[in-house]
């Protein structure tokens, strides 16, 4: 339980939160709505996940 809290303890892992509510996005595209790094965005990613509040999967790339 406190896993959740610390992750949305954190105004920019709310925002990401919010952003997934109107579908499914990528890290890039994510990340691209934020005046971050990418290691930044990525450790937010990290809490989300451990939280158990987003899934990640990886995909292929389309050609």
């Amino acid at each position: 339980m406190s896993n959740i809290f610390k992750a949305l303890s954190d105004p920019t892992r709310r925002r990401v939160l919010e952003l997934l509510r109107e579908g499914p996005l990528t890290a890039g595209e994510l990340s691209a709505q934020f005046s971050v790094s990418k290691p930044t965005m990525s450790a937010h990613f990290s809490v989300l996940r451990e939280a158990d509040l987003i899934e990640s999967a990886k995909r292929s790339p389309t050609v």
